[in-house]
């Protein structure tokens, strides 16, 4: 499923990342609002949710003439990461029975649609079929076994695999945004706020 061996070191400097942003986001109208679920399971959404909007909003920041381009040879292009986690959402609840939207396919889905429009969908498709694959869930079912990559864990444990899969790529995605120009639409907006705020202030508007 990666193409790298530092798969634990980015999931914890994501979060960290994440974390260290929590003030900002707290104060985000475009951040999803927290949802109405108690417990591990809420507190697994909202995760995946935070996730999902920043991955949607780099996605449409992203301009189109910039989806086909990658770091170098070896690595996922812009519009491949965004597909390779549609992928992940779509494909990997199956190992614990949450059927596939028709006609997907886990290996080929990755590079399957390269228009921005399509890549958007289905991105936001994906986080719509897990998330719901995840919320009809009954608690206890969360306990029973599930076989993924040769990982024998839990259904719990395959949604946090979703979890972290999800910020991993977020990160990934910021990088390639900052290196390409495009400044993540979250950090313009408090940028622009900062700058409002400090402009009023030098004014002596109150």
């Amino acid at each position: 499923m990666q193409r790298s061996n530092l798969f634990p070191i980015a999931v914890m400097l994501t979060m960290l990342g994440a974390l260290c942003a929590a003030p900002a986001l707290a104060q985000d109208a475009a951040a999803p609002a927290a949802p109405a679920v108690g417990g591990v399971k809420g507190d697994m959404l909202t995760s995946i949710k935070e996730a999902e909007g920043e991955l949607i909003e780099l996605a449409e920041a992203m301009p189109e003439a910039k989806y086909a381009w990658r770091p170098n040879k070896e690595v996922r292009s812009v519009g491949e990461v965004f597909m390779h986690v549609a992928a992940g959402n779509f494909g990997i609840p199956n190992f614990w029975g949450v059927k596939p939207p028709e006609g997907f396919n886990f290996a080929t889905h990755e590079g399957s649609l390269t228009k921005k429009a399509d890549i958007q969908k289905s991105l936001k498709d994906s986080f719509a079929h897990m998330e719901k694959a995840l919320m009809d869930t009954p608690d206890a079912d969360l306990d029973k076994p599930a076989e993924y990559f040769g990982i024998k864990g839990t259904v719990r444990s395959g949604y946090l695999l979703l979890l972290a899969h999800a910020h991993e790529h977020l990160g990934q995605s910021i990088a390639y945004a900052r290196m390409i120009g495009v400044v993540p639409p979250w950090t313009a907006r408090t940028q622009a706020a900062m700058k409002a705020a400090q402009e009023k202030k030098a004014s002596g508007t109150k």
